[in-house]
């Protein structure tokens, strides 16, 4: 059966050629979108996974870390008497302009929480002096030139960027200015009767839900939210409500169909070149199932071959696309996944060819 498969992709070699070519760019297009799509989510949540905290307080309806809102400043202190709490903290976040003592004008994303829950953001260490910030090695260039300390101003506040950091480039094309909270405020003009979120670590041990349903009782005017859940509700703000999910995941899919159509036009057009062939063995008498096992197999060997050239390809594109898009990720999973995806497309794809197959009359190979 094998044998006589590949037999019959070689016969029109230039067609199989086409094909396998084909079907390497859907399958290095599904893979990479899919990968731009891994990467977009990931990068929508970093900042909100990376803070150090158990539980968000937040005004009502804040959709995403990037769009904030403000709260009253005794929210604070009235979470910390809440049972279960074992302490608080502060994070101060928005838009603002950052201008360069040559004039330029960028707007940023300011960034500032109290020390103790920093965790894995970049956090401006207390020895340096106030109205200090660092940005992202991405962005030096473009609001520090590349060299720090440097002078600036941030909403009409002069500053200083200490240091670049590393893992934190925005993906809102606004870049990320990371500073001590008090800064944050200042550049934010933030009233001191008001913040905008409150983070709080639970005690060891305690059920985050139960805590999490305690503080919303406490606070049926704002919004309370475990981490996880904080982050699952900004991955779908910007995949769902934004659109741009939509457009990665109508790319992934688009590369889907165009592997289906490629392999069903030369899985057919293979069948009927060689009908006479599976009329023969009709007459022989081979079973319906060998038919179709034959045609399925022609099919896999398209969609293998493909999907191999494919993969080839991926991380190289993944290399270069990085130097523009810094949040592409293409996690090893998504090979396997693509994998199944490609199976699946050429199984559907021989669907047609297998009806032409076996529905061809044995007697049509005595014919004159």
């Amino acid at each position: 059966m094998i044998a006589l498969a590949w037999r019959n992709l070689l016969h029109d070699r230039t067609r199989f050629a086409v094909t396998v070519l084909g079907i390497a760019f859907a399958v290095f297009l599904m893979t990479f979108q899919s990968g731009l799509l891994v990467g977009f989510t990931l990068a929508a949540s970093r900042v909100i996974d990376s803070y150090d905290a158990d539980i968000w307080i937040m005004p009502r309806g804040v959709p995403c870390f990037d769009f904030a809102a403000t709260l009253e400043e005794r929210t604070r202190e009235l979470a910390q008497g809440v049972a279960g709490v074992a302490d608080t903290g502060r994070v101060a976040a928005g838009f603002t302009v950052f201008q360069k003592p040559d004039g330029y004008r960028q707007t940023v994303l300011v960034l500032g929480s109290d020390e103790r829950f920093a965790g894995a953001v970049p956090q401006v260490h207390t020895g340096l002096r106030r109205e200090s910030a660092l940005v992202d090695e991405t962005d030096a260039a473009l609001l520090v030139a590349g060299h720090t300390p440097a002078a600036i101003e941030i909403n009409s506040h002069r500053g200083t960027v200490a240091g670049i950091t590393t893992g934190f480039s925005s993906f809102l094309g606004s870049p990320y200015v990371f500073t001590a909270y008090h800064d944050a405020v200042d550049f934010l003009r933030v009233p001191p009767e008001k913040s905008m979120f409150i983070l709080v670590k639970a005690v060891h041990g305690q059920d985050l839900a139960q805590l999490r349903d305690r503080l919303r009782a406490r606070f049926p005017n704002y919004d309370v939210w475990t981490s996880s859940e904080f982050s699952t509700r900004a991955r779908k703000y910007w995949l769902i409500q934004t659109g741009a999910g939509g457009a990665l995941s109508l790319s992934a899919i688009l590369g889907f169909v165009i592997g289906l159509v490629l392999i069903s036009q030369t899985t057919y057009a293979t069948t009927m070149e060689n009908i006479e062939e599976y009329a023969t063995l009709k007459a022989v008498g081979a079973s319906r199932g060998f038919v179709r096992g034959i045609v399925l197999v022609q099919s896999m060997f398209c969609g293998a071959c493909g999907a191999a050239l494919g993969f080839i390809a991926v991380d190289p594109a993944a290399n270069l696309a990085r130097a523009l898009v810094t949040w592409v990720f293409v996690p090893r999973w998504m090979f396997l996944a693509v994998t199944l995806a490609t199976l699946l497309m050429c199984a559907l794809a021989c669907t047609i060819s297998i009806r032409a197959a076996i529905r061809v009359e044995p007697g049509r190979v005595f014919r004159a």
